[in-house]
C-alpha cells in the first residue's frame, strides 16, 4: 500500500474498512437467505451427477505427446499436423493459419533469452510472413511451406542449411554469443572458453560465483565490454553452462 501511495495509517484505516463491509455482506446474504453454503448441497449435487449425467469417452484431437504444436510441424509436417487439429479450426484456413502464428510467436518470446538476436530476426520473419497473408500476397499452399520453413529455423537452429555457422562455432552456446557478440568468432571462442574455464558447479544463482566469471567474462570482452550484462544474462541461459 505504502508503495502504491498511501501512508502506512491510511493503510491500516482501508483494512480495517475492507474487513467491516466484508462482514457486513456476510451478514445481509444470512439475514436475507441468499447464502449458500455449497458444503451443504455437495451431497446431493454428487449424487446428481451419478444418476442423471454420463460422460462419453474422450476422443483424442491431437497427440502432442511432449511436444508442442511447432514442434510437430517440424517432425511430421504441416498437412498431417494440421489434420489432427479439431475440427473447428483445421476447416478455416485463417483459423489455422493464426493458430499457427500465435503458437510460433509463444515459442520464439520463450526461446529468445537463448539467443535474443537469432530469435529477434525470427520474430521478425514471423511477421513479414504474417503481413503478406493478410494481403492475400501468398497461396495458402505456399504459405504452408513458408511456415513450415520458419518453425524449422525456430526449433532446430543447427539444423537447417540457411542457418549456416563457422564450423568452430559447434554448439548453440557458441552460436549465441556468435550472434550476440557482433558475429565476432574468434570472441565468441574465447568467451565460451573463459566460461568452461571459470564456472564453478551451481553458479547461477551464487552471487560470489556469478560475480567471479563475470570478471573473467569481462577481461575477454575488450571493446565490448559495455555488453557484459547482457552476454551474463545471455550465459545463465544455456543449457551447457549450467
Amino acid at each position: 500500500m505504502e508503495e502504491a501511495g498511501y501512508t502506512s495509517q491510511e493503510a491500516i484505516v482501508i483494512k480495517e474498512e475492507v474487513t467491516h463491509y466484508d462482514k457486513v455482506r456476510d451478514q445481509i446474504k444470512l439475514a436475507s437467505g441468499d447464502y449458500v453454503d455449497m458444503k451443504m448441497l455437495e451431497p446431493a449435487m454428487r449424487h446428481l451427477i451419478d444418476q442423471y449425467i454420463r460422460a462419453e469417452d474422450s476422443e483424442v484431437l491431437t497427440d502432442f505427446d511432449e511436444m508442442g504444436l511447432i514442434e510437430l510441424i517440424v517432425e511430421n509436417g504441416v498437412d498431417k499436423t494440421v489434420e489432427g487439429l479439431p475440427k473447428s479450426i483445421k476447416g478455416h484456413e485463417g483459423s489455422v493459419a493464426e493458430t499457427i502464428e500465435n503458437n510460433m510467436r509463444k515459442l520464439i518470446i520463450d526461446e529468445n533469452p537463448v539467443n535474443p538476436k537469432y530469435y529477434e530476426e525470427m520474430s521478425e520473419l514471423l511477421d513479414a510472413l504474417i503481413q503478406e497473408r493478410k494481403e492475400q500476397a501468398l497461396e495458402y499452399k505456399e504459405y504452408l511451406e513458408k511456415i513450415k520453413e520458419l518453425a524449422e529455423k525456430v526449433v532446430k537452429p543447427m539444423g537447417t542449411a540457411s542457418n549456416s555457422y563457422p564450423d568452430s562455432l559447434n554448439t548453440r552456446a557458441k552460436q549465441s554469443l556468435y550472434d550476440n557478440l557482433g558475429e565476432n568468432e574468434a570472441l565468441s571462442i574465447a568467451v565460451d572458453a573463459v566460461i568452461r574455464h571459470t564456472k564453478k558447479d551451481g553458479w547461477n544463482g551464487d552471487m560470489m560465483k556469478e560475480r567471479e566469471l563475470k570478471r573473467a567474462i569481462k577481461k575477454e570482452l575488450g571493446d565490448m565490454v559495455d555488453k557484459i550484462d547482457e552476454i551474463m544474462e545471455l550465459v545463465k541461459h544455456q543449457d551447457e553452462y549450467n
